[in-house]
């Protein structure tokens, strides 16, 4: 549809109403839209069929688009009247062939008694039938043109206000909430993640460039769990930390399910505790709610009658905030989406080594009218879409949506290769594509045709070729070395080098190492180096 637009560039709302009708499969397979583009733009003549359908077909260009030109030539040409000219219309739709012999007969002997000759009549019936098929209603399409351009006009002058109504309307489909937020990225407009403090039920636009998440659109918290902390915040203020939203808040409506999905969320990142504490201290948060609200029903008041609080230390339990990898999923758990980064990131310097390069960067040697042109590439990215089709033949094949956080790709996957790798084939995994790049005839867009398949663990296996473990000079130590020979040396029989060595004064100082030493770096024995020497200290 964009790509239409750019080579329409309407100019006035009967062009936003052709695009609506141009733009289906029927028109567009029949070249329809080329022709239409074309007249417009005077890169080739309009012409009509006879000067008397010249009225009807001007707007259009000489090209029948619309069910209405159809039953207008031919009340026109052959004197229809508009009850008959409806009755062509549904026979031509249909198709039905005993029918539309008999309204030809009708058809030309009407443009007969109107002066037009046999051959002119029987082409102009030729390219209504031919039209008729790919006609849509022009009252509906203008209805369509309509909505579309109001819709265009609020999206351009108020952009933040336009996008945070939309994500309302359909905040109860994750599929659409990520789609939105996606095009909300692409316009350059910031969604706040969510905040118990800030956020109401719905998305709000806050400025011109900034939106606020919608607490509604957190899953496994319903609206009478956020209408209570919305009434609580009302009433008393920001929350200050966990345990002042326990204490104020409803307990029969807000639950432990509930302040978790809030916590996962990250809802209550902006309370001063990280998320893996915050979880870890809900049991205590809970427990000294409960306790105050007992003092209080048991008349355990101050002196001026007001309930004296249970606990003026807040008491968290200490543990080591979430991994990247777990903070994600957790959003994508509560939210459907990840928010606050991409799982590709904790990969992305490890990718840069084998992959031709981001997915916005991708080119396709020739150009978009060479379809035919494929370039090899090797690409990686989230799997955020698959769609599993059953060939003519039988076999099985799945489209792919690649996301790396810079763009999107379609990635299709056929044949064996399918049946070889479809345990890795599903959402929210990164996958390593090796394959033909080209341009896809339809859309104009970029595809790949996979030929090879991995996901993180099989492309080391297959692709890495050395393992650097820089480690601070402080840090080698005995004890770190025997540690790292522990991490290693149940995957001794791997293909990757190990080059292991620390950070001196004139750079990286390599250490000598078994000549027999060669490692799988599979993500356990990843995530155990990391831990031992951070995640900078580590490079595939």
């Amino acid at each position: 549809m964009k790509e239409l637009i750019k080579n329409l560039l309407p100019d006035q709302f009967d062009d936003i109403v052709a695009l609506v009708a141009l733009y289906r499969p029927g028109p567009l397979n029949a070249g329809m839209e080329k022709v239409y583009c074309d007249r417009k733009h005077l890169k080739e003549p309009t012409q009509f069929p006879h000067p008397m359908l010249e009225p009807i077909l001007q707007n259009t260009y000489g090209v029948i688009l619309y069910q209405e030109q159809v039953m207008e030539i031919a009340r026109v040409m052959a004197g229809y009247s508009l009850g008959e000219a409806d009755i062509l219309r549904r026979a031509m739709g249909k198709k039905k062939v005993s029918e539309m012999a008999k309204q030809r007969e009708v058809f030309e002997q009407g443009a007969a008694q109107n002066g037009v000759d046999a051959g002119t009549a029987k082409t102009v019936f030729d390219l209504m039938e031919y039209f008729a098929e790919y006609g849509f209603n022009k009252s509906h399409s203008a209805a369509y043109a309509l909505v579309s351009y109001q819709t265009a006009w609020l999206k351009t002058h108020y952009p933040s206000y336009f996008m945070a109504a939309c994500l309302s309307a359909d905040m109860e489909s994750t599929d659409k909430v990520v789609v939105l937020l996606n095009e909300c990225t692409e316009m350059g407009l910031k969604v706040v993640h969510p905040d118990i403090n800030l956020c109401q039920y719905e998305f709000r636009a806050v400025d011109d460039t900034r939106i606020v998440y919608g607490l509604g659109a957190i899953k496994g918290i319903g609206r009478p769990v956020i209408e209570a902390i919305l009434e609580a915040r009302e009433v008393g203020g920001r929350f200050n930390d966990l345990y002042d939203l326990c204490a104020r808040v409803d307990g029969k409506r807000v639950n432990r399910r509930a302040l978790e999905a809030l916590i996962k969320a990250g809802a209550l990142d902006e309370l001063g505790v990280h998320r893996a504490s915050l979880m870890a201290s809900v049991s205590l948060a809970l427990e000294a709610a409960n306790q105050q609200h007992r003092n209080k029903a048991a008349g355990q008041d101050d002196m001026f009658g007001i309930a004296a609080p249970v606990d003026t230390v807040r008491v968290y339990q200490t543990v080591d905030p979430w991994p990247k990898e777990e903070l994600l999923a957790a959003e994508k758990d509560t939210l459907g989406l990840y928010l606050s980064g991409h799982p590709i990131e904790v990969y992305v310097d490890e990718l840069a080594q084998f992959t031709t390069g981001r997915l916005v960067d991708l080119d396709v040697s020739g150009s978009r009218e060479n379809r035919r042109a494929k370039t090899a590439v090797t690409l990686a990215g989230l799997v955020v879409g698959v769609n599993f089709r059953t060939t003519k033949s039988g076999s099985r094949m799945a489209f792919l949506q690649l996301d790396d956080k810079s763009a999107r790709i379609e990635v299709s996957v056929f044949g064996e290769l399918f049946d070889a790798r479809r345990d890795v084939i599903r959402k929210d995994k990164v996958l390593v594509v090796k394959g033909r790049a080209s341009h896809d005839h339809f859309s104009g867009n970029l595809r790949v045709s996979a030929d090879e398949l991995f996901d993180i663990d099989q492309a080391r296996a297959q692709l890495a070729r050395a393992l650097q473990i820089r480690v601070q000079a402080a840090l080698l130590t005995p004890q770190t070395v025997k540690q790292l020979r522990e991490i290693l040396a149940p995957s001794e029989l791997g293909q990757c080098v190990i080059e292991l060595g620390y950070m001196g004064e004139s750079g990286f100082c390599r250490l000598q190492t078994e000549a027999a030493w060669m490692v799988e770096p599979s993500h356990t024995m990843m995530q155990r180096l990391i831990e031992l020497v951070g995640h900078d200290s580590i490079r595939v």
